[in-house]
């Protein structure tokens, strides 16, 4: 998956034109994530028939009934502060294809670099779990083997700079991810 963050207060910020044109260059099988937070409902739109968006991810204070607004799948990012983080969300948006944790810190929708206590995830959940915050090529492969995550998501811990990516950084990761799954 490839995600494309429209959150204007983001170092990681890419205009819907920008994304689309990355987008039409993607080979088959791509999935297409959109990342908003607290978004108005008419941009999520504009940005959904622009960029062709294939997954939603949101990172704000939206309700379920947000969330499905768009005919689309989505994704509940949840920062997380304590044990029940997880189940509560699992509960208040049961149509989310996944929850993606992050880390909390107070008046951030994500993207802060720091990892949390991976030790808050309950070990049983009833929807898989998209692991984030704070994840870099030196804790990926203790990160999967602690919380054995469905899937991770990474963004500044692959990066020589906010917004653009190391592309050896990225093969490590990648690497470690690798050999973490075996």
């Amino acid at each position: 998956a490839l995600g494309f963050v429209f959150y204007a207060s983001s170092p990681r910020y890419i205009p819907p034109e920008e994304a689309a044109k990355i987008c039409k260059q993607l080979p088959p099988f791509v999935c297409k994530v959109g990342l908003f937070v607290n978004a108005e409902s008419t941009f999520i739109k504009h940005v959904c028939d622009t960029v062709n968006i294939d997954l939603l991810q949101f990172h704000g204070d939206e309700k379920e009934i947000d969330c499905i607004a768009y005919s689309l799948p989505y994704i509940k990012a949840v920062r997380v502060r304590c044990i029940s983080d997880v189940s509560v969300a699992e509960t208040e948006f049961p149509k989310a294809l996944a929850i993606l944790t992050d880390t909390y810190k107070k008046g951030v929708p994500g993207g802060t670099g720091e990892s949390f206590d991976w030790g808050l995830l309950p070990k049983e959940r009833t929807k898989p779990l998209i692991l984030a915050g704070g994840l870099n090529e030196k804790n990926i492969y203790h990160a999967i083997n602690v919380v054995h995550p469905y899937a991770v998501d990474v963004s500044g811990g692959v990066e020589q700079a906010k917004g653009k990516k190391n592309h050896r950084t990225v093969i490590q990761f990648i690497n470690e991810v690798s050999r973490a799954s075996e």
